[in-house]
Protein backbone atom coordinates (compact mmCIF):
# COMPACT_ATOMS: atom_id res chain seq x y z
CA UNK A 1 0.00 0.00 0.00
CA UNK A 2 1.13 3.54 -0.73
CA UNK A 3 0.30 7.05 0.47
CA UNK A 4 -2.96 7.54 2.36
CA UNK A 5 -3.72 3.82 2.39
CA UNK A 6 -0.91 3.12 4.85
CA UNK A 7 -2.29 5.58 7.36
CA UNK A 8 -5.82 4.31 6.75
CA UNK A 9 -4.77 0.74 7.50
CA UNK A 10 -3.00 1.83 10.69
CA UNK A 11 -6.20 3.53 11.84
CA UNK A 12 -8.25 0.41 11.10
CA UNK A 13 -5.76 -1.81 12.94
CA UNK A 14 -5.96 0.48 15.94
CA UNK A 15 -9.73 0.04 16.01
CA UNK A 16 -9.32 -3.73 15.68
CA UNK A 17 -7.01 -3.82 18.70
CA UNK A 18 -9.54 -1.78 20.66
CA UNK A 19 -12.36 -4.29 20.14
CA UNK A 20 -10.39 -7.57 20.29
CA UNK A 21 -10.42 -8.01 24.09
CA UNK A 22 -14.22 -8.17 24.24
CA UNK A 23 -15.18 -10.22 21.19
CA UNK A 24 -15.16 -13.76 19.82
CA UNK A 25 -12.04 -13.28 17.70
CA UNK A 26 -12.68 -16.22 15.38
CA UNK A 27 -16.21 -15.05 14.64
CA UNK A 28 -15.00 -11.50 14.03
CA UNK A 29 -12.34 -12.75 11.62
CA UNK A 30 -14.86 -14.84 9.70
CA UNK A 31 -17.23 -11.88 9.44
CA UNK A 32 -14.52 -9.55 8.14
CA UNK A 33 -13.32 -12.09 5.57
CA UNK A 34 -16.92 -12.57 4.43
CA UNK A 35 -17.44 -8.81 4.08
CA UNK A 36 -14.16 -8.54 2.13
CA UNK A 37 -15.49 -11.14 -0.30
CA UNK A 38 -18.82 -9.35 -0.70
CA UNK A 39 -17.19 -5.96 -1.30
CA UNK A 40 -14.70 -7.44 -3.75
CA UNK A 41 -17.53 -9.11 -5.67
CA UNK A 42 -19.54 -5.89 -6.10
CA UNK A 43 -17.83 -3.31 -8.29
CA UNK A 44 -20.51 -0.74 -7.52
CA UNK A 45 -20.26 -1.17 -3.75
CA UNK A 46 -16.47 -1.25 -3.76
CA UNK A 47 -16.25 1.97 -5.76
CA UNK A 48 -18.77 3.70 -3.54
CA UNK A 49 -16.95 2.74 -0.33
CA UNK A 50 -13.52 3.68 -1.70
CA UNK A 51 -14.61 6.86 -3.52
CA UNK A 52 -12.16 9.59 -2.42
CA UNK A 53 -14.62 12.33 -3.40
CA UNK A 54 -17.21 11.21 -0.83
CA UNK A 55 -17.16 12.22 2.82
CA UNK A 56 -16.01 9.54 5.25
CA UNK A 57 -19.20 9.81 7.29
CA UNK A 58 -21.26 9.26 4.15
CA UNK A 59 -19.31 6.10 3.30
CA UNK A 60 -19.60 4.83 6.87
CA UNK A 61 -23.38 5.24 6.74
CA UNK A 62 -23.47 3.34 3.45
CA UNK A 63 -21.49 0.48 4.98
CA UNK A 64 -23.83 0.38 7.98
CA UNK A 65 -26.89 0.33 5.71
CA UNK A 66 -25.51 -2.49 3.57
CA UNK A 67 -24.51 -4.67 6.52
CA UNK A 68 -27.46 -3.95 8.83
CA UNK A 69 -27.79 -6.77 11.34
CA UNK A 70 -26.02 -9.34 9.14
CA UNK A 71 -22.81 -9.12 11.19
CA UNK A 72 -21.95 -8.33 14.78
CA UNK A 73 -21.83 -4.70 15.94
CA UNK A 74 -18.04 -4.98 16.29
CA UNK A 75 -17.58 -6.20 12.73
CA UNK A 76 -19.96 -3.54 11.41
CA UNK A 77 -18.08 -0.86 13.33
CA UNK A 78 -14.76 -1.99 11.88
CA UNK A 79 -16.14 -1.96 8.34
CA UNK A 80 -17.51 1.53 8.95
CA UNK A 81 -14.04 2.61 10.13
CA UNK A 82 -12.44 1.15 7.00
CA UNK A 83 -15.01 2.82 4.75
CA UNK A 84 -14.47 6.19 6.41
CA UNK A 85 -10.78 6.25 5.50
CA UNK A 86 -9.15 7.62 2.37
CA UNK A 87 -7.62 4.90 0.19
CA UNK A 88 -4.98 5.45 -2.49
CA UNK A 89 -6.38 2.62 -4.62
CA UNK A 90 -9.83 1.09 -4.74
CA UNK A 91 -8.39 -2.39 -4.22
CA UNK A 92 -6.67 -1.31 -1.00
CA UNK A 93 -10.01 -1.22 0.80
CA UNK A 94 -10.71 -4.93 0.24
CA UNK A 95 -7.09 -5.81 1.03
CA UNK A 96 -7.51 -3.95 4.33
CA UNK A 97 -10.71 -5.83 5.17
CA UNK A 98 -9.03 -9.16 4.46
CA UNK A 99 -5.96 -8.18 6.47
CA UNK A 100 -8.13 -7.29 9.46
CA UNK A 101 -9.97 -10.60 9.18
CA UNK A 102 -6.70 -12.52 9.04
CA UNK A 103 -5.37 -10.60 12.02
CA UNK A 104 -8.49 -11.37 14.06
CA UNK A 105 -8.07 -15.09 13.36
CA UNK A 106 -4.38 -14.92 14.27
CA UNK A 107 -5.38 -13.07 17.44
CA UNK A 108 -7.67 -16.00 18.24
CA UNK A 109 -4.68 -18.34 17.91
CA UNK A 110 -2.68 -15.97 20.10
CA UNK A 111 -5.41 -16.12 22.74
CA UNK A 112 -5.10 -19.93 22.73
CA UNK A 113 -1.27 -19.70 22.96
CA UNK A 114 -0.70 -21.31 19.58
CA UNK A 115 0.31 -18.39 17.37
CA UNK A 116 3.85 -19.78 17.03
CA UNK A 117 2.36 -23.10 15.93
CA UNK A 118 0.17 -21.41 13.33
CA UNK A 119 3.12 -19.43 12.01
CA UNK A 120 5.19 -22.61 11.64
CA UNK A 121 2.33 -24.46 9.93
CA UNK A 122 1.66 -21.67 7.45
CA UNK A 123 5.35 -21.50 6.58
CA UNK A 124 5.66 -25.27 6.10
CA UNK A 125 2.55 -25.45 3.94
CA UNK A 126 3.84 -22.62 1.76
CA UNK A 127 7.19 -24.36 1.30
CA UNK A 128 5.64 -27.73 0.49
CA UNK A 129 3.05 -26.30 -1.89
CA UNK A 130 5.48 -24.13 -3.84
CA UNK A 131 8.01 -26.96 -3.99
CA UNK A 132 5.55 -29.57 -5.29
CA UNK A 133 4.73 -28.76 -8.95
CA UNK A 134 1.47 -30.73 -9.17
CA UNK A 135 0.12 -29.31 -5.91
CA UNK A 136 1.15 -25.78 -6.81
CA UNK A 137 -0.52 -26.11 -10.22
CA UNK A 138 -3.75 -27.31 -8.62
CA UNK A 139 -3.79 -24.40 -6.17
CA UNK A 140 -3.12 -21.66 -8.75
CA UNK A 141 -5.40 -23.04 -11.50
CA UNK A 142 -7.78 -20.15 -12.18
CA UNK A 143 -10.44 -22.34 -13.80
CA UNK A 144 -10.67 -24.67 -10.79
CA UNK A 145 -13.69 -23.95 -8.57
CA UNK A 146 -12.93 -22.48 -5.16
CA UNK A 147 -14.81 -25.38 -3.58
CA UNK A 148 -12.42 -27.87 -5.18
CA UNK A 149 -9.39 -25.98 -3.88
CA UNK A 150 -10.90 -25.79 -0.40
CA UNK A 151 -11.59 -29.53 -0.48
CA UNK A 152 -7.96 -30.14 -1.46
CA UNK A 153 -6.76 -28.08 1.49
CA UNK A 154 -9.08 -30.00 3.81
CA UNK A 155 -7.65 -33.31 2.57
CA UNK A 156 -4.10 -32.08 3.07
CA UNK A 157 -4.49 -30.37 6.45
CA UNK A 158 -7.64 -31.82 8.01
CA UNK A 159 -6.72 -32.96 11.53
CA UNK A 160 -3.02 -32.28 10.89
CA UNK A 161 -2.95 -28.55 11.63
CA UNK A 162 -4.64 -26.02 13.87
CA UNK A 163 -8.09 -24.72 12.96
CA UNK A 164 -6.63 -21.25 12.34
CA UNK A 165 -4.04 -22.62 9.91
CA UNK A 166 -6.66 -24.55 7.95
CA UNK A 167 -8.89 -21.47 7.72
CA UNK A 168 -6.12 -19.16 6.58
CA UNK A 169 -4.79 -21.58 3.99
CA UNK A 170 -8.29 -21.96 2.57
CA UNK A 171 -8.55 -18.18 2.39
CA UNK A 172 -5.18 -17.92 0.65
CA UNK A 173 -6.03 -20.45 -2.05
CA UNK A 174 -9.67 -19.56 -2.65
CA UNK A 175 -10.26 -15.86 -2.16
CA UNK A 176 -7.29 -13.77 -1.12
CA UNK A 177 -6.97 -10.20 -2.35
CA UNK A 178 -3.27 -10.23 -1.42
CA UNK A 179 -2.30 -12.07 -4.60
CA UNK A 180 -1.48 -15.67 -5.49
CA UNK A 181 -1.65 -18.11 -2.57
CA UNK A 182 2.09 -18.05 -1.82
CA UNK A 183 2.14 -14.25 -1.66
CA UNK A 184 -1.02 -14.29 0.46
CA UNK A 185 0.55 -16.72 2.92
CA UNK A 186 3.65 -14.55 3.12
CA UNK A 187 1.41 -11.60 3.93
CA UNK A 188 -0.30 -13.61 6.67
CA UNK A 189 3.10 -14.57 8.13
CA UNK A 190 4.08 -10.91 8.23
CA UNK A 191 0.90 -10.12 10.16
CA UNK A 192 1.68 -12.94 12.61
CA UNK A 193 5.23 -11.68 13.13
CA UNK A 194 3.99 -8.15 13.72
CA UNK A 195 1.47 -9.37 16.30
CA UNK A 196 4.31 -10.91 18.24
CA UNK A 197 6.53 -7.86 17.70
CA UNK A 198 9.24 -10.07 16.33
CA UNK A 199 11.36 -10.62 13.25
CA UNK A 200 11.09 -13.77 11.15
CA UNK A 201 14.32 -15.50 10.14
CA UNK A 202 14.37 -18.10 7.36
CA UNK A 203 17.14 -20.51 8.37
CA UNK A 204 18.51 -23.03 5.84
CA UNK A 205 20.56 -25.96 7.12
CA UNK A 206 21.66 -29.34 5.75
CA UNK A 207 20.23 -31.40 8.61
CA UNK A 208 17.49 -30.71 11.19
CA UNK A 209 18.39 -28.67 14.26
CA UNK A 210 17.66 -30.16 17.66
CA UNK A 211 15.81 -28.03 20.20
CA UNK A 212 18.97 -26.86 21.95
CA UNK A 213 20.61 -25.82 18.66
CA UNK A 214 17.48 -23.98 17.58
CA UNK A 215 17.27 -22.13 20.90
CA UNK A 216 20.94 -21.09 20.70
CA UNK A 217 20.49 -19.83 17.14
CA UNK A 218 17.36 -17.85 18.02
CA UNK A 219 19.07 -16.38 21.08
CA UNK A 220 22.10 -15.32 19.02
CA UNK A 221 19.92 -13.73 16.33
CA UNK A 222 17.84 -11.92 18.94
CA UNK A 223 20.99 -10.52 20.56
CA UNK A 224 22.33 -9.43 17.17
CA UNK A 225 19.12 -7.73 16.01
CA UNK A 226 17.87 -6.45 19.36
CA UNK A 227 14.44 -7.95 18.60
CA UNK A 228 12.63 -11.18 19.34
CA UNK A 229 13.18 -13.60 16.45
CA UNK A 230 11.04 -16.48 15.18
CA UNK A 231 13.00 -19.03 13.11
CA UNK A 232 11.47 -20.90 10.18
CA UNK A 233 13.86 -23.74 9.36
CA UNK A 234 14.38 -25.19 5.87
CA UNK A 235 16.28 -28.46 5.41
CA UNK A 236 18.37 -28.46 2.21
CA UNK A 237 21.11 -31.12 1.92
CA UNK A 238 22.69 -29.18 -0.95
CA UNK A 239 24.07 -26.57 1.46
CA UNK A 240 26.31 -29.42 2.77
CA UNK A 241 26.88 -27.78 6.18
CA UNK A 242 26.73 -24.49 8.04
CA UNK A 243 23.77 -22.12 8.22
CA UNK A 244 22.14 -19.57 5.91
CA UNK A 245 19.96 -16.96 7.62
CA UNK A 246 17.68 -14.48 5.88
CA UNK A 247 15.85 -11.74 7.79
CA UNK A 248 13.96 -9.50 5.41
CA UNK A 249 16.43 -8.43 2.71
CA UNK A 250 19.51 -9.22 4.81
CA UNK A 251 21.25 -12.55 4.20
CA UNK A 252 23.99 -14.14 6.29
CA UNK A 253 25.33 -17.12 4.34
CA UNK A 254 27.73 -19.29 6.27
CA UNK A 255 27.03 -22.54 4.44
CA UNK A 256 29.74 -24.84 3.13
CA UNK A 257 28.20 -24.62 -0.35
CA UNK A 258 28.50 -20.83 -0.29
CA UNK A 259 32.12 -20.95 0.86
CA UNK A 260 32.94 -23.45 -1.90
CA UNK A 261 31.30 -21.19 -4.48
CA UNK A 262 33.37 -18.25 -3.23
CA UNK A 263 36.56 -20.34 -3.42
CA UNK A 264 35.77 -21.39 -7.00
CA UNK A 265 35.14 -17.79 -8.03
CA UNK A 266 38.43 -16.72 -6.42
CA UNK A 267 40.38 -19.45 -8.22
CA UNK A 268 38.71 -18.62 -11.52
CA UNK A 269 40.02 -15.16 -11.44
Amino acid sequence: MQGPSRGALRTARGELERVLPDVDRTRLGEELLSVAGVVHGSVRLRRALADPSREGTDKSRLAAQVLGEKVSPEARGLVETVAAQRWSEEADLTVALESLGVEAILAAAEQQRRLDQVEDELFRFSRIATGTPDLRAALVERRAPAEAKAALVDRLLGGRASAETERLVRQAVTGSRLGRFDRALQGYLEIAARRQEQLTAVVTVAVPLDEAQRERLVRALSEQTGRAVHANVIIDPEVVGGVRVQIGDEVIDGTVAHRLDEARRHLAG
